[in-house]
Order: C-alpha cells, then sequence, then structure tokens
C-alpha cells in the first residue's frame, strides 16, 4: 500500500519485457492456473501478467499452507510417510513445517535418473581451465551415489552425522553431498583455497565423522598443493572415523585414507533413508568476519521445497535445461547449484578461476555447455565492462536465455551492459538472499519486466516488508529488510547454539517475530526491490540513511578506479566521518585532478550528502573468502577496535591488507 502523502513513483521504461509466448509457457503461469482449479490459488489475469504474479504473491503470503501445500503437490514430491499437517506452528523463530512428514532430499535429485530414457543423459557437465566440459550421465550418478552411500552406512554414518567435504567444484562433491543425503548424514564442506584455520573453525563446531579431501587443485593455470592442509585437518578432527582421499593431482592416498575410486565402483542402486520434514540436511556458515562463523543448518524438505519453487517457478528451469552459475563449495550458490537436479536440468560445475586465461572465461564457459541460465556476480559484470569484453559478439549465447547475478547489488550501468552486450531479448535477473536461508527473498520473475538497477520482485510465499525503525512497513522509502511469515528454508538452528541465544540475536532481536536480515531496501510502489546493503553498515548522515552500494557503483564507473570501500565511522564527540578509500588500476595516481571527479561524480549522481568527508589511496579492498567486501570490521577497526577483535583473521581473503586500515585509525587518534 502506498502512503497518502507519498505518490507512486512514476514507471520508468522497462529494460526488457517478456514476450506474450514465453509468460504464457512459463512454468509460474502453469502453476498458478493449476493452483487456481485446485487450491484456490488467484486466477491469471488475461494479458497482465503483472497483475497476475501481484495476486499470486499475495495469496502466497496470506494463504501459506495452500500455497506450500500446492508447491509439494505440484511438483509431486515424495513422501515417506503422511504429514499431519502443513505448517504446524508459525512461529518466528520455531516454525514447525510438515509435522509427520518423512522425504529424503537426495532421492529428489536423482529422480531424473529412473527414466531409462534419460538415464544416459548428462546430469552434470565438469569445466576445469581447460574449458572441456566432461558429461557425467544420469545413471552414472545414480550409481556413484548409490556405491557410496552403501560405503558410507558400512563406515557407520548413521541419520545425523556429520560428513564434511575440503573439495572444489567438482563432480565427487556432488556425489559425496547426495550420498550424505541418502543416508540421512548432515553435509558440510569448504573450499579448498580456505586455509586450515577457516576451516577448523568451521568444521571442529560440528565434528564430521567423515572427511572427503582432495590433494590439491588447480587455480589460475597454476596447482595448487593442498596435503600439508590436509594432514593439520586430519590431526585437530579427532570425531573422524574415516577420510577420502581424491587425487585431483594424480598423488596417491596418503597412510590410513580411503580411495575415492574403491568406494565409488559398485554397481548399487542407491538407498534414500526415509527422514523427517524438518532433519537437517547440511550446515552452511557465515562469513565468520567478527567471531567464529555461524553453523547454519538447514533442513531435508525445507531446502527440497523451497529449492524447487525458486528453481522452477522463479528461474523457470526445468529437463532440458543447462544450468551455470559461477561458484565454489564454500559458498551457498553452490548448494542451491546442485539443487538444479531437483527439476532435471543438467548442471554445469566450473573448478577455476573465474578470469582465466582471460576476463571472458566464464562467458566461453557459458558458451561451451550450452549454459540456458548463466548466473555469476555483479562484480564480475562490472570487470567484464572495464575489460572492454563483448559477449554477445565474440561468443555463441543464442541459448543463454536469462543471465543472474548476486552477491552484491547489481548497479544500473550493470543492466545496461547486460543489455547491450549480451542481447537485447535478454532477462536480466539480479536477486537478493542470502547464505542464512540459501535462497532468495526477492529477484526473479520470468512473466515480470526487468527495470534497470530493480530486483522484479519479491518471492513467492516471502512476506518481503522494508520498515522503518519504529517497526512500520514503508513503500518507496528505504527501510529495513523484514520477512513477516516464516520460509521452509530457514535455519532449523545453529549447530553450536544449544539454547538458541546466537539464533534470535541474529535476525529476530530489533523486531520481535520477525526475520530482520541485516540489509537496506527499499520496495516501490510498482511492486519491485531496490537493495541499497548491508543495514549494519549503512551510512546514516544528519538522520538519513544511504547505501554503500550506490557510492560503489558511480565511483567504479570512472576509468582510473578499480574498487573502492565506503564507511561510516560514528565519533566519540558525535561527530560522523565518511571516508571513501579508492583502489586505483596500475598507473592511475589519486592527484587533486581525480579527487575532485570523484567528488563531483558523486555529487552530481547521488547528492551533496554522499560525498565523502575524505578520499584515501589504499592498496586493496579486503574481503571476505566468499568475495564480499568487508565493511563492518573495517568500520570497527577505524573506531579503534583491535584487529583481533574486530574480525576472524580467517574469514579474510588478505589480512595484511587490514593492517593499512588499522594504521589509519591510528594515524587519525594521534
Amino acid at each position: 500500500m502506498t502512503p497518502a502523502n507519498n505518490p507512486p513513483t512514476p514507471a520508468p521504461e522497462p529494460l526488457w519485457t517478456p514476450g506474450a509466448e514465453r509468460v504464457a509457457n512459463a512454468q509460474i503461469t502453469r502453476f498458478q492456473t493449476w493452483a487456481a482449479e485446485r487450491y484456490g490459488a488467484p486466477r491469471t489475469v488475461p494479458g497482465d501478467p503483472v497483475a497476475s504474479y501481484a495476486a499470486l504473491h499475495k495469496w502466497s503470503v496470506e494463504e501459506l499452507s495452500s500455497f506450500w501445500l500446492a508447491a509439494a503437490d505440484w511438483f509431486d514430491v515424495r513422501f515417506g510417510s503422511p504429514h499431519q499437517e502443513v505448517l504446524g506452528d508459525a512461529g518466528m523463530p520455531g516454525a514447525r513445517w510438515f509435522p509427520g512428514a518423512t522425504l529424503n532430499y537426495a532421492e529428489h535429485a536423482l529422480r531424473a535418473g529412473e527414466d531409462s530414457e534419460r538415464a544416459g543423459l548428462p546430469a552434470l557437465l565438469s569445466v576445469d581451465e581447460q574449458q572441456v566440459p566432461r558429461p557425467l550421465s544420469w545413471g552414472e550418478l545414480r550409481r556413484q551415489v548409490g556405491s557410496l552411500a552403501a560405503e558410507l552406512r558400512r563406515l557407520g554414518v548413521r541419520p545425523g552425522d556429520r560428513v564434511s567435504g575440503y573439495l572444489p567444484n567438482i563432480p565427487e562433491a556432488v556425489v559425496a553431498l547426495l550420498a550424505t543425503a541418502a543416508v540421512g548424514g548432515v553435509w558440510t564442506s569448504c573450499a579448498p583455497d580456505f586455509g586450515a584455520r577457516s576451516v577448523l573453525d568451521r568444521f571442529q563446531q560440528v565434528e564430521p565423522v567423515v572427511l572427503f579431501t582432495v590433494d590439491g587443485y588447480r587455480y589460475g593455470g597454476k596447482e595448487h598443493d593442498r596435503s600439508e592442509t590436509v594432514t593439520e585437518l586430519r590431526k585437530n578432527l579427532p570425531t573422524l572415523r574415516a577420510v577420502v582421499h581424491i587425487p585431483l593431482l594424480g598423488t596417491s592416498a596418503p597412510s590410513g585414507a580411503l580411495e575415492w575410486a574403491r568406494l565409488t565402483s559398485a554397481e548399487v542402486e542407491p538407498e534414500f533413508e526415509q527422514v523427517p520434514f524438518d532433519h537437517p540436511l547440511w550446515v552452511l556458515y557465515s562469513s565468520g568476519t567478527t567471531g567464529l562463523p555461524k553453523a547454519i543448518v538447514q533442513s531435508q524438505g525445507g531446502i527440497l521445497l523451497e529449492h524447487l519453487k525458486q528453481l522452477a517457478l522463479h528461474t523457470d528451469l526445468g529437463p532440458g535445461d543447462r544450468f551455470f552459475w559461477y561458484t565454489s563449495t564454500g559458498w551457498m550458490m553452490w548448494n542451491f547449484l546442485v539443487s538444479g537436479l531437483l527439476v532435471g536440468s543438467t548442471i554445469v560445475l566450473y573448478d577455476g578461476s573465474p578470469g582465466f586465461p582471460d576476463t571472458a572465461a566464464q562467458w566461453r564457459i557459458a558458451e561451451r555447455t550450452s549454459a540456458t541460465l548463466f548466473g555469476t556476480s555483479a562484480a564480475y559484470v562490472m570487470a567484464c565492462a572495464k575489460a572492454g569484453v563483448h559477449p554477445g559478439r565474440d561468443f555463441d549465447l543464442s541459448r543463454v536465455r536469462c543471465v543472474a547475478t548476486t552477491g552484491s547489488p547489481l548497479p544500473p550501468d550493470g543492466f545496461r551492459w547486460l543489455h547491450d552486450e549480451v542481447a537485447e531479448d535478454l532477462w536480466i535477473a539480479s536477486v537478493s538472499g542470502g547464505t542464512d536461508v540459501c535462497s532468495c527473498f526477492a529477484g526473479a520473475v520470468p512473466t515480470l519486466p526487468v527495470y534497470v538497477g530493480e530486483l522484479q520482485a519479491p518471492c513467492l510465499a516471502t512476506d518481503l516488508q522494508a520498515w522503518d525503525g519504529r517497526g512500520g512497513a514503508v513503500v518507496d522509502e528505504v527501510g529495513e529488510l523484514v520477512v513477516t511469515t516464516p520460509m521452509p528454508s530457514m535455519p532449523i538452528r545453529f549447530w553450536n547454539d544449544p539454547d538458541g541465544t546466537r539464533y534470535r540475536e541474529s535476525y529476530f532481536e530489533m523486531f520481535p517475530g520477525n526475520w530482520r536480515h541485516g540489509d537496506w531496501i527499499t520496495l516501490t510502489s510498482r511492486g519491485t526491490v531496490v537493495i541499497h546493503g548491508r543495514s549494519d553498515s549503512t551510512l546514516n548522515r544528519q538522520g538519513v540513511r544511504m547505501g554503500s552500494a550506490d557510492i560503489y557503483e558511480v565511483v567504479e564507473r570512472l576509468p582510473e578506479v578499480r574498487e573502492t570501500l565506503v564507511i561510516g565511522v560514528e565519533e566519540p564527540d558525535g561527530g560522523y566521518w565518511m571516508p571513501l578509500f579508492v583502489h586505483l588500476k596500475e598507473g592511475a595516481v589519486l592527484d587533486e585532478a581525480l579527487i575532485d571527479r570523484i567528488r563531483s561524480t558523486i555529487r552530481k549522481e547521488l547528492s551533496p550528502r554522499h560525498v565523502p568527508d575524505e578520499i584515501i589511496q589504499v592498496p586493496g579492498v579486503p574481503h571476505t573468502l566468499t568475495g564480499k567486501r568487508i565493511e563492518v570490521p573495517v568500520k570497527r577497526l577505524l573506531q579503534g577496535t583491535a584487529l583481533e577483535k574486530a574480525v576472524n583473521p580467517g574469514s579474510v581473503d588478505d589480512v595484511g591488507l587490514l593492517r593499512f586500515y588499522e594504521r589509519v585509525a591510528r594515524e587519525r587518534s594521534a
């Protein structure tokens, strides 16, 4: 609803609008028509997909039980035992979904392989830096999972036991996850570029009984040996009963380790343990920039339903599609990518540098794998734009119907570049969610137009709102991202949090009973969503809140600027200091002329209030291991917090960079 004194934002021209045939054939359209006949959903509005989606979304959040029952029916979810009701308790935290029901995530992920006609088709396409796709068929995937699951049972792995992977984005990682889920185990993984301390900060919390490891990995044209790290992990994970060696670099299994090839050689049909709906499926981890990473537990049933909804209805994926998202096993998008199997899509696994041998690498992979949905980071899109990459000219991307981005807000220039340089008839899906729910709060809808700089809409069954500081919903104004009704994939708990204190503090402390995510957003009166950045690092000048992403977008257009970091620091005397740190391209100099251009660009494109107090050249911008700019720990350093208390060094890509910001703080306080 639009406040009386706040007229609707004039509608801009959409950058892209789906054609009538695309709207009619979209799975979400067919689902709405079907659900209207059987579950009381509103019917589609002929010729008006915007009104149709708005009505479906309203029904999905107001009638949660009906929506999720319809979804389970539409996707033919196989329950080992029936549910007593859909939503036994709607409270947050503590919502109870489908009590009494049992099922298995892996059974659904491998279901396409039951069809003899599809058994020989590729379930996985794996690609390394040689960029030659290697297929693994549905039938072979089922066989390997069946063999490995039987071996896990022989090793004593039982439902609820944790199984860990120190693995890159390779087929073995997918097989290990699915075999773990098949026996009712709980999967958890880290990428092999994580150091031993970072991995132990995660795995020691969950006490795994099996560890899958590689001897090393290849990245940027080089081999990286990880044998010493694996030795350290084995020494410091006392709960391990078995270690499985995957010879990615061709080395022999170390003493006491089992060989991957032996464990996956049997001709065995997989057996699927039927576990309760809320049985743990996997543990994901927060960035851990200010302490031990949160060990986020999500359920078999919750992830199954949420990912079916997200992948089929929102990204319109199904059999015949090829789903490529650049990711690593240390990021939730890897888990999301694996779930592409749930809808029968072929998933594309890339193990290597995102920019090797050149910046265009990911587009080349999309071409060579015939990807239909290509997912990447906003940062990669902007890097391509700056590097003068021309994907549509240089590659055959005729099968790519959607490019999706996440990790940070896609700037308006990113939308325009994709439209101009990939294809004019391109669905651009900027999405936003998080590790915490392993899904999206807002983003892709195949039947809606795309507007520059905006996410298309809140997702189905997600009551997404923007709240002011008093807990009131606002429209066309910046507010806290709040979800007021439960989602099935919300964490069932944190692993290392016996009384739930840390879980409640993370999401429910500011607005009890409602999920507060920590992002600033605007919900427009047209139903679209704008993400402004993290609310815990949001700039706040004279009571006016501003998103850091807005500043990054305009400054990083300048050809001399590689990357930026803006911080708002509340000072003890009541003052407010807002420095902009700039990492320049090689050869560029932060002279008065460039400083003036940066200031005038911000003033013109945003407002005088956005202009920083100081512009400081830095040797680099620190990131989490999953590539997100580190804002809050840098803010704490600038406020005088010691480095060891401001950040967990094992969660940062280059701890040495933080010393620079620590020195800035020291010099200011001197």
